[in-house]
């Protein structure tokens, strides 16, 4: 089977397909056959060296990205009953995913619901996981309270838009013009264009900030939070800067690092299930071109999410 994987830090043309022999399967685990696989920006920092990704596994190198990831079972360990082969299955992974076969913990995956999609499966867990803690867990976010959230037609903003609106909040999204329909379409109550100044001067003060941008961005925000207000700041590189920044103006700020939740996973696909959540998918590449699929995901300016197909 193959791989697509970094032999050492660097740029989108580190990225390989490499032979490998298949795992061998513990009696808990299952292998699998993956059939789409989600690209995040954390697995392009991690590939370039930075982050806490990259600190995780410098010492494993070469090393497949890849978090989260949906696909069939293959194969089932002989203590494992939950399955049967040919379940469809997806969830959050600790790296791999951008493999055509990978072998996980049974209790690690979930199983995908007849009427969703093998595209939908596969983009929902990382980006759904952080948008939901960071507005939820980190943000604290109530009925009735005002939102602004950045890059908001983007993996976790687009899905963070409809979380906060399904939350009972007025939701502000930051988006180019070219996504503003779009972001009204998931229930956006008012869209702005980042790059307006005088736009975001007019906007009346909002009691939560989630961040998806950081550096500058994050930090010229500040000002449109309410007085006593939270900051949540995904961004873990410029997370200080924006924390502190923030807490000099008296706004409760945090960083934030998603954790694998799937309780939380099932609540976030019954979402979907029910058509309160929608997965925008916007490229699919095949694994071979893992390169171009994260010179994407680098421009910042993808909307929702790129999968990788196995």
């Amino acid at each position: 089977m193959k791989q697509l994987m970094i032999k050492a830090f660097g740029d989108a043309s580190q990225l390989g397909l490499v032979a490998r022999e298949p795992a061998p399967l513990a009696t808990n685990e299952i292998r699998v056959k993956m059939h789409f696989a989600g690209v995040n920006p954390v697995d392009a920092k991690t590939r370039a060296g930075l982050g806490w990704g990259a600190e995780a596994i410098k010492d494993q190198l070469p090393w497949a990205p890849g978090l989260e990831v949906m696909g069939t079972v293959l194969e089932l360990g002989a203590e494992v009953s939950i399955y049967h082969i040919g379940d469809r299955v997806f969830g959050l992974l600790g790296g791999g995913g951008y493999s055509e076969q990978l072998v996980v913990p049974a209790n690690a995956l979930l199983r995908v619901p007849r009427a969703v999609s093998d595209e939908t499966a596969a983009g929902l867990s990382l980006a759904g996981i952080t948008a939901w803690q960071g507005l939820t867990e980190h943000g604290g976010l109530k009925a009735g309270e005002r939102v602004l959230i950045s890059a908001a037609a983007g993996g976790v903003g687009h899905l963070a838009v409809q979380l906060a609106k399904d939350l009972g909040a007025t939701v502000i999204a930051l988006a180019s013009p070219y996504n503003h329909e779009f972001l009204r379409s998931l229930g956006a109550d008012q869209v702005l264009d980042y790059r307006e100044a005088a736009q975001l001067a007019a906007l009346a003060p909002v009691d939560l900030l989630l961040d998806l941008v950081g550096g500058e961005s994050g930090l010229s925000l500040l000002s449109q939070v309410n007085k006593g207000g939270r900051v949540v700041t995904v961004p873990t590189n410029t997370a200080d800067q924006v924390i502190a920044a923030a807490q000099a103006l008296g706004l409760s700020a945090t960083g934030m690092l998603k954790h694998n939740d799937n309780q939380q996973l099932a609540k976030l696909m019954q979402a979907v299930v029910e058509q309160r959540l929608r997965v925008e998918i916007s490229h699919v590449y095949p694994l071979a071109e893992g390169e171009l699929a994260h010179r994407q995901i680098e421009t910042g300016h993808t909307r929702g999410k790129i999968l990788l197909q196995g």
